[in-house]
């Protein structure tokens, strides 16, 4: 059974506990009718979701992972947040060019992921949503429409982002509401700013325990990089050289030289503070 970035709910129970388990990712499934691009260049206005992750984004949690205010979105600020989804919804981003339909879908996916744990909380995990709703995966539930298709969350990450852009980079710039994925930004993603916060993100994530630690010749790492192996390198080796690219300089000497079995782990449960 595939695992989504959220959901998992039933196949990867273990992690929770800290249990490390492989399992398959989802494949990335090309949607054609998305792979086309226009001439329109002006940036897409983000700024209702820039509001809320300026608002609420906690950066400086002694955890080392960003936090996110669920419990303090105040009425006022959800309806600007669903007001954001609602307008960006109408916007057909084919018209835009390739660099700005990329911002365009990251920032829509973390809106919708953001709004949907909003709907449903107070949860202490993504997968609790599940019981909550009633649906074995809300994760393949159609939350949005944009340029008339009915849009899960999975079918943005999974039939557009993923299979049209292959870059490794998006999985560290998607917000999946766990304790366990990269970093939440405190802004959001425009074509500006969009290197600069990705490769943060990543620095980020693999320098902090979640993402990759290694003690006493052991080496486990965040299970993202097992659900999305092939997205990230084509075999051991060049994902130890990933790592190291985004590694400070000491542990990057150790992972390049590393040739032991590796581990994986990730936490379920809400990155609220």
């Amino acid at each position: 059974m595939p695992v989504s970035r959220l959901t998992g709910l039933f196949v990867i129970s273990m992690l929770l506990s800290g249990v490390s388990m492989a399992v398959d990712g989802p494949k990335s499934s090309y949607w054609a009718f998305w792979d086309k691009s226009g001439a329109r260049s002006t940036p897409i206005n983000h700024s209702g979701l820039d509001f809320i992750l300026r608002t609420y984004v906690v950066t400086d949690h002694p955890s080392g992972i960003n936090r996110f205010r669920y419990k303090a979105v105040s009425s006022a600020d959800k309806q600007k947040l669903e007001e954001y989804i609602t307008v960006t919804a109408k916007i057909d981003p084919r018209d835009y060019v390739r660099d700005e339909q990329k911002i365009y879908w990251m920032n829509l996916y973390n809106a919708v992921t953001i709004n949907l744990v909003l709907d449903y909380y107070p949860i202490n995990s993504i997968r609790d949503i599940s019981v909550k709703s009633g649906n074995t995966d809300p994760l393949n539930t159609e939350l949005v429409t944009v340029a008339g298709q009915p849009l899960a969350l999975n079918d943005i990450e999974h039939r557009i982002l993923r299979p049209i852009w292959k870059d490794f980079k998006i999985h560290f710039g998607l917000v999946c509401a766990s304790l366990g994925c990269p970093n939440v930004q405190p802004e959001a993603f425009t074509t500006a700013n969009s290197k600069k916060l990705l490769k943060k993100a990543g620095r980020d994530f693999v320098n902090h325990r979640r993402g990759l630690q290694l003690e006493n010749g052991q080496l486990q790492v965040s299970s993202l990089f097992d659900w999305y192996e092939l997205d990230f390198a084509t075999n051991q080796k060049k994902l130890l050289k990933l790592f190291a690219h985004y590694a400070e300089d000491r542990k990057a000497l150790y992972l390049l030289g590393f040739d032991g079995e590796i581990s994986y782990t990730y936490d379920w449960r809400l990155n609220a503070p």
